[in-house]
């Protein structure tokens, strides 16, 4: 009998150790004695639109390394308090052949997230996004965005979907290679390649090739709100006439 619970009690305490968070696993103790700047990492996410996972999305600077991802247990978290903020090992892919790139997340619950990468030896971190898988699934809705194809300098303009609370606008204009020809962030419903007049971001790192008659390229939308939720995102194939 004193054999049994003492194997019993080993086989408790190894369940606690399974479950026990490692010190560098909290994003607090993570950054810990590094040279951080904050709000730095631009990133969103969205819910996908073929499965249940959450894709997201960062641009990575060029040098920038050691991509992590950090979530909170709930929505309900504080957000601003980065001890509620655990490390998670996520999928990590390429997006406009790794012009961005995203974390496949699986989320049962909505809640919190932080990306972190290292760049010229400091640590950045972006905004925390709010996951809304749930409530607020991200909306699909190509047959919202017009293109004007007369022109090697097509105007690209959209609509909102259900969602009223859109606070800004990413465009992507990128070849049938998914090669990035431009990136842009908008307050408005509209984007002229590559006229920059409204554009508030700009990660294009080259100047964009001019648009070739009778080639094809692809348009991509996301709408993202405050909390850094993708309430729509839409790709459309065009071609100049």
């Amino acid at each position: 009998m004193t054999r049994f619970y003492l194997i019993l009690l080993s086989m408790v305490f190894v369940g606690c150790s399974a479950d026990k968070v490692n010190d560098t696993d909290v994003l607090n103790d993570f950054l810990n004695e590094k040279e951080l700047v904050f709000d730095n990492v631009i990133a969103c996410a969205a819910s996908n639109l073929n499965d249940q996972k959450v894709s997201v999305f960062f641009y990575p600077r060029t040098g920038a390394m050691n991509f992590q991802y950090f979530e909170t247990e709930t929505s309900l978290s504080d957000k601003n308090d980065l001890e509620n903020y655990i490390k998670k090992a996520y999928p990590l892919k390429e997006i406009f052949n790794g012009y961005l790139m995203k974390f496949e997340i699986e989320a049962e619950t909505e809640k919190w997230a932080i990306v972190t990468y290292e760049e010229a030896g400091k640590t950045h971190l972006s905004n925390p996004i709010r996951l809304k898988q749930i409530s607020k699934p991200t909306e699909y809705l190509p047959e919202n965005i017009s293109i004007g194809t007369a022109s090697e300098m097509p105007l690209f303009s959209w609509q909102d979907g259900v969602y009223s609370d859109t606070k800004i606008y990413f465009q992507v204009v990128s070849d049938v290679d998914d090669n990035l020809l431009s990136g842009t962030y908008t307050y408005d419903k509209m984007f002229t390649y590559y006229e920059l007049d409204n554009v508030v971001l700009n990660i294009t790192k080259t100047v964009p090739p001019i648009l070739k008659t009778g080639d094809s390229y692809n348009f991509t939308l996301m709408g993202v709100s405050e909390d850094n939720w993708v309430n729509q995102f839409s790709i459309v194939d065009f071609e100049i006439r």
